[in-house]
């Protein structure tokens, strides 16, 4: 299983989903069925989620899917580099507490890494880059990004990668980012015009933020709410930044996200119209658990 990133996936998904229907089942009281994977014809377009689920006191089906968090957010935006950390808290200082929009962002944002992560002063100060673009990098040109790339020759792959793991473990120990990662294949039967979910494949997705929570916790959010991918306004964005967990002296975690997602269900529910949802003679539910108890017994 270590070995095996796929694997590792595979089981972690498996664990989300489940945890996924506990909760609705059991904290929300919803009756919950599973969406068949392999459908008999053509799958519906609009029942691309892991679930169906209905209010017990009402006839409308919806769908949700489960997801968790990008991975490597934190290595991909490079906030191992003072000045990408400090870009990014900017270009999303709207779901950052600490940060006061009607004063200067910018200062506060500096004053926070000075504070929290105080190496970016002087033993972090200068800024890292992978080993591919150290070795491809060239310009005459005497600039810090040069400079610092020149210091960075002499060192092999693991050594760089290495120097880049401790600071973001370092980073990481301060503040961690929820960023959604949604892929999806283009096949024709989806009609997808691009490699991400279309807003209508399904009515609430649930975000499992334990690789970036102490705990498996789900974030909730309505697909028509969130901003649209920019080539295709009937598609999802890959990638959306939902909010951070800051962490405090005593190590303990404080969740903070963005005004599109949600902690309760509930709420999200109620975001939702009940034209969208699915028709009950569409739905093709996944009863195999059940066939093989029956089975058993």
């Amino acid at each position: 299983m270590k070995l095996s990133p796929n694997a590792q996936g595979y089981v972690s998904g498996s664990i989300t989903e489940l945890l996924l229907k506990k909760k609705l089942e059991e904290e929300y009281n919803f009756e919950v069925k599973r969406i068949r994977e392999k459908w008999e014809g053509k799958k519906h377009l609009q029942h691309h989620g892991d679930f169906y689920f209905r209010k017990s006191d009402t006839s409308y089906w919806y769908v949700i899917e489960s997801k968790g968090v990008k991975s490597n957010s934190e290595k991909w935006h490079r906030l191992y580099n003072f000045g990408n950390l400090k870009n990014f808290f900017i270009t999303h200082a709207d779901k950052i507490p600490w940060i006061n929009r009607k004063q200067n962002i910018e200062q506060q944002v500096i004053n926070w890494i000075h504070k929290n992560l105080p190496k970016f002063q002087n033993e972090y100060s200068c800024n890292l880059y992978e080993y591919e673009e150290v070795q491809k990098y060239v310009s005459k040109r005497k600039t810090e990004k040069a400079k610092a790339i020149h210091r960075l020759r002499g060192y092999t792959r693991d050594q760089i990668n290495d120097m880049i793991e401790e600071r973001l473990n370092y980073v990481m120990s301060k503040v961690k980012v929820l960023e959604t990662h949604f892929v999806s294949g283009r096949s024709g039967v989806s009609e997808r015009t691009q490699a991400t979910p279309r807003k209508d494949e399904f009515n609430v997705i649930a975000i499992d933020i334990v690789l970036r929570y102490p705990q498996h916790k789900f974030l909730f959010a309505n697909p028509q709410n969130l901003e649209s991918s920019g080539d295709d306004p009937n598609h999802l964005q890959q990638n959306y930044v939902m909010g951070f967990v800051f962490i405090d002296e005593q190590g303990k975690g404080t969740l903070h996200i963005a005004d599109d997602w949600y902690e309760d269900l509930n709420e999200v529910c109620d975001t939702s119209n009940p034209q969208d949802a699915v028709n009950e003679d569409d739905m093709q539910v996944d009863n195999r658990y059940m066939i093989a108890n029956e089975d058993e017994d």
